[in-house]
């Protein structure tokens, strides 16, 4: 039962995975008509809570309370995993490439790896560390940083900043759901998170800009609203949702290293959609990402890092996000 609990929770973390691989495809259109990425980011956030309430108001029916006993997980995911992550994602921008900001972003899942390590004073078996260091290579190779651009410290900050960002995301996620639905913590975390960053960009500590005429997107002149509605959809309401739902099933390690997916969707979207090139090396890398989930799918005695969180989210440990 729990290895047919695991599989499905892997085939809805693939879906998750395409659908935040979304995101780069449809925003870039926004970014090159005048957006700013927070702006972006924030009206994706508050499209996709919007439409994910209503099947949140439904879920929730006669259970009201549920969502009481979660408000410090809700807070936690809408403060760090989905507000806080972007605000020093963008930051860390501000100083390095993005490759380099994405590829320390997505060490996320070594993270968890190395905190379980750390607070259990027992070394993961051999497969774990295997699948890591080949995921990791993937992403390197999938990413490729670098490409000009200077590396400042305070950005390199700001972006292992985001990785604890990221985690906490996938630690948040996976904690036992204590009767609130999924959605009801993907809807509520989201406009929480929306306002939060809208607030951010009104007291001038993010870029605030967006335009409303028309965007170039494969290659026509298409309203601003058709590319963003995409993203709220695909790549906001449905991939959140689907992580979180993925996370609860798979618990927050598996989960983090299925995540490493969006950037090989990321990619193929990018070829398929904008024409840019794939290169042999991206794809080995896609493949040297599935390797590393498989070898940390393996591992059958895991250590879940969520159970060892606290509920209130002022006491929550440093190291406990996507699109």
């Amino acid at each position: 039962m729990k290895q047919s609990s695991t599989s499905l929770g892997l085939v809805i973390a693939v879906i998750a995975a395409a659908a935040f691989g979304v995101s780069g495809a449809f925003v870039k259109p926004l970014l090159e008509a005048g957006w700013s990425p927070a702006s972006a980011v924030t009206l994706r956030a508050l499209l996709g809570g919007a439409l994910l309430l209503p099947f949140a108001l439904v879920a929730l029916r006669g259970r009201w309370s549920a969502l009481w006993r979660a408000r410090w997980r809700v807070l936690a995911m809408a403060l760090v995993g989905v507000a806080g992550t972007q605000l020093v994602y963008f930051a860390a921008l501000e100083s390095i490439p993005v490759g380099t900001a994405i590829l320390i972003e997505y060490l996320a899942p070594l993270l968890l790896v190395a905190f379980i390590w750390a607070t259990s004073r027992r070394m993961p078996k051999l497969v774990v560390l295997i699948g890591s260091v080949v995921a990791l290579v993937g992403l390197v190779l999938v990413v490729s940083p670098g490409g000009g651009g200077s590396l400042a410290v305070v950005g390199l900050l700001f972006a292992a900043l985001a990785a604890v960002g990221c985690a906490v995301y996938y630690v948040v996620a996976a904690r036992p759901n204590d009767g609130l639905p999924p959605v009801a913590l993907a809807a509520s975390g989201l406009v929480l998170g929306g306002l939060v960053l809208g607030l951010a960009g009104l007291l001038g500590l993010v870029p605030f800009a967006v335009t409303f005429g028309t965007v170039r997107m494969l290659g026509t002149a298409t309203p601003w609203w058709v590319p963003l509605l995409i993203v709220g959809i695909i790549g906001t309401a449905l991939a959140y949702a689907a992580s979180i739902t993925a996370s609860g099933m798979l618990g927050s390690r598996l989960a983090s290293f299925a995540g490493l997916l969006e950037v090989v969707a990321a990619a193929l979207y990018a070829w398929l959609l904008l024409g840019e090139n794939l290169t042999v090396l991206q794809l080995l890398g896609g493949v040297l990402i599935l390797a590393g989930i498989a070898f940390v799918r393996s591992e059958k005695s895991v250590q879940p890092l969520e159970a060892a969180v606290p509920t209130r989210l002022g006491a929550l440990p440093v190291e406990s996000s996507g699109g």
